[in-house]
């Protein structure tokens, strides 16, 4: 990436020869355009303008509405379960809902809300939503100048800075994001300084592992921690600053590099520090928020049924742990599926002869998964081999064990065999048989083994914690349910079946009860329990696996889902509040006409890179040696920035929704305005005099007649640029201004949800057949 000091820092061949005269009038110009440069006011001015308007945009009205707003019933339920200290599962990293929580401790909340429903009253059930909302509201408006600030250290001009940070200042979905309880703000904010401290880190490469070198790489490290710590698409952020740093290391490695050679040893020290500063330390604050996590959450709560037994018993007051009973053969117990929650059931009824497909069943009894506890759940556990009639009662069930399963209601023996499930062809029937065939040919295919999930050796089986696997000792399959429900000839019940695959961890069930234990046996009496320790990254793991599995498993549809394809071009967004007697809704939406405009320089910053490839192919320089640098390696990295956090998205099989695009659309205001400057023809390259080791020398290698050694000098953009050529770029950022305002303010009443609008001011808000309420 090539960026230059503020005001445009970079060498450029001398046009003509110079005179003495001329070269001792050029150095005092030179001087005072330097100081000038250094002063920057419009630029400071500019920024203190986007700041403000930031804030006032993002905080004007942040009480309206008052009420629970879409996946607010998310982020602030747990707030409040980190203010209660109450165990819960979520798929994304802990940083951005601890900020929450945070804030909540600040005003004195104590958590008492949950958050239950879209709708629900913030001032009935007294809850400072403000304060919680302003946290965003907060990050949201300090990503606008952070837009400004990257585009100014990365040498653009004023107009490409304004219309970079305006693109999101102006837009309504950064706005609609921001004001609410969610983690976005935190999430692009986060990907933003990234973006800048990488950018201020790179302009110090010609300091290596000076004071100032080693504080940006830090930070740059913090920065991309608190990304990924906050969603796990932080990863693109990691990779797009992976990619510059990689090309860097690479043009190190080059033993022609204008600045020399470097040695092995000193190329490995520029390696280590960047794998430290880049990777170690970002990766040791993301373990550092799980610490913090599990550290406030140690009572029992609703995530608790998504960890394993051992996790739980790290928890007080676990429900669990605490009803846990040992189970005994001859017990009576009702197995439940852990993740489905149904009863391994069977009753009378046989399964037909022929499924739909054609194939034939053993029309044997039907075996399947009830939601509801009734006695066809109930199952004796019996061994494989009897034991003495003087010792049958007081024998503990254990981990590894053959067993059998009687049903008591039917008095049939629990079986799998080498029959096609209803619904798997590949998958084995469960069904049961009478005593007789049980005890005698089918004998074999009774047997299962009792696998108990993280026991050591031969661990007793216990009620409630001891969640197992089902293995058929014969066939090697597993005991295995799933949702789709069966049809009417099985009353729309689960299917049960053999799982060919034994290590799917939707293999696991447990004992729910066991309802053959007298009430006052001595079995039910509990002794006061003690609360055990797990190692911290033995419970990261168990965790990250469980967040995985069900990000993975976010695949079912929703409203207002939408694909990749449709966000650059905004072809639809979501409903996220409606009131019906008002009028008023929230549609999160970005602003049409400013996503069109990033996206359709995106494309023309894809239509010259590639006719500039095709036109070098063929012989013929259309840009001059400088101008393409700047044009591949800074423009050209704030589109890698839009590609890293844009593209991936069409390789997830999961639920996406127009939010993901934000960080993506950031990184296209970059690229627009970077582009905006590039198209006017401005060149990017300062005057500067390279004298330090005496040269006397210009970049392009001339010498300089007669021009005495002196420190190097910048020419700011405004002054080299020339009055005609600032002046159309001020016209065309004029243009963009003014169309994206007005985008902004016509869209305005459903991002902040006021005033309710009429049928007809409905409709016209309609462009691309925007799913909007109240159209009727």
């Amino acid at each position: 990436m090539s960026v230059r000091q503020r005001g445009g820092q970079v060498s450029r061949k001398a046009e003509r020869p110079s005179s003495p005269e001329t070269s001792q009038d050029e150095s005092q110009l030179l001087q005072q355009r330097s100081s000038g440069a250094r002063s920057e006011w419009d630029y400071k001015l500019g920024l203190f303008v986007i700041t403000a308007i930031a804030f006032l945009t993002r905080f004007w009205g942040i009480n309206h509405p008052n009420e629970v707003v879409f996946d607010e019933v998310h982020f602030g339920k747990f707030a409040s379960y980190y203010l209660q200290r109450t165990y819960f599962f979520d798929v994304h990293p802990p940083f951005g809902k601890l900020l929450f929580a945070l804030m909540g401790w600040f005003v004195g909340y104590d958590g008492h809300f949950h958050f239950d429903n879209i709708g629900d009253s913030y001032i009935t059930n007294n809850v400072p939503y403000v304060a919680f909302r302003a946290m965003p509201a907060l990050l949201g408006a300090l990503t606008v100048p952070t837009v400004f600030l990257i585009m100014w250290e990365s040498g653009y001009t004023l107009p490409a800075a304004i219309v970079a940070s305006a693109l999101v200042l102006f837009d309504n979905a950064h706005i609609g994001q921001t004001r609410l309880i969610l983690l976005d703000a935190t999430l692009v904010f986060a990907m933003s300084v990234s973006v800048l401290c990488y950018v201020r880190f790179y302009k110090l490469r010609h300091s290596p592992f000076s004071r100032k070198w080693w504080k940006w790489l830090l930070l740059t490290g913090v920065a991309l921690s608190c990304v990924i710590s906050t969603k796990y698409v932080g990863v693109f952020t990691f990779f797009t600053i992976g990619s510059a740093v990689a090309l860097d290391l690479w043009g190190l490695l080059d033993i022609n590099r204008k600045e020399g050679a470097l040695s092995l040893p000193e190329f490995g020290k520029h390696f280590a520090a960047r794998v430290f500063g880049l990777i170690a330390v970002p990766f040791f604050f993301y373990l550092f928020w799980f610490q913090v996590h599990f550290a406030i959450l140690y009572r029992s709560g609703p995530g608790d049924d998504f960890m394993s037994p051992e996790f739980q018993e790290t928890l007080s007051d676990n429900i669990m742990t605490a009803n846990s009973v040992g189970i005994d053969y001859y017990d009576a117990i009702t197995m439940r599926h852990k993740e489905t929650k149904t009863y391994l059931h069977s009753h009378p009824d046989r399964y037909p002869l022929r499924y739909e497909d054609g194939r034939v069943s053993s029309q044997g009894q039907q075996v399947t998964g009830y939601p509801f506890n009734d006695t066809n759940n109930h199952w004796q556990i019996l061994p494989a081999q009897p034991f003495p009639e003087d010792n049958l009662l007081g024998n503990r069930v254990k981990s590894g064990d053959l067993v059998r399963f009687r049903h008591l209601v039917t008095d049939t023996y629990l079986l799998t065999h080498d029959v096609a499930s209803p619904y798997f062809p590949t998958n084995q029937e469960f069904t049961t048989v009478p005593l007789e065939q049980a005890d005698g040919e089918r004998y074999n295919d009774t047997l299962f083994e009792l696998r108990i999930e993280g026991a050591k050796g031969k661990s007793d089986f216990k009620s409630m914690s001891g969640h197992f696997k089902l293995i058929h000792f014969p066939t090697k399959v597993a005991m295995w349910t799933h949702t789709t429900p069966l049809p009417d000839w099985a009353y729309k019940q689960a299917e049960i079946n053999g799982n060919k695959n034994v290590q799917q961890s939707s293999n696991v069930w447990y004992v729910d009860e066991i309802p053959s234990i007298p009430a006052d046996s001595e079995r039910l009496k509990k002794e006061p329990r003690k609360i055990k320790h797990v190692p911290f990254l033995k419970k990261y793991f168990e965790l990250q696996r469980a967040i995985f599995f069900h990000n993975n498993a976010l695949t079912s549809s929703h409203p207002y889902a939408s694909q990749p394809i449709q966000w650059p071009f905004l072809l639809r967004g979501v409903s996220f509040w409606t009131q019906n007697d008002t009028r008023q809704q929230i549609y999160f939406l970005g602003n049409p006409v400013g996503w069109w405009i990033a996206s359709s320089l995106l494309a023309v910053f894809a239509g010259i890179a590639g006719a500039d490839q095709l036109s070098q192919r063929r012989g013929v320089d259309s840009l001059d040696e400088r101008t393409r640098s700047r044009f591949y390696n800074s423009t050209g990295f704030f589109f890698l920035a839009w590609a890293a956090h844009y593209l991936p998205f069409y390789l997830m099989g999961r639920q996406l929704f127009l939010h993901h695009y934000l960080p993506a659309h950031l990184a296209s205001a970059l690229v627009t305005g970077a582009l905006l400057e590039f198209v006017f023809n401005l060149d990017p390259v300062a005057l500067e005099e390279n004298v330090d080791g005496g040269s006397g020398k210009s970049a392009g290698g001339k010498t300089m007649a007669g021009r005495k050694p002196g420190p190097k000098t910048v020419v700011p953009a405004k002054e080299r640029m020339g009055a005609n050529s600032m002046l159309a770029l001020w016209g065309a950022t004029g243009v963009v201004l003014g169309l994206v305002i007005w985008g902004w303010w016509f869209f305005l009443p459903l991002t902040y949800g006021k005033p309710g609008l009429s049928v007809e001011e409905v409709v016209r808000r309609k462009w691309m057949g925007y799913d909007l309420h109240f159209a009727k």
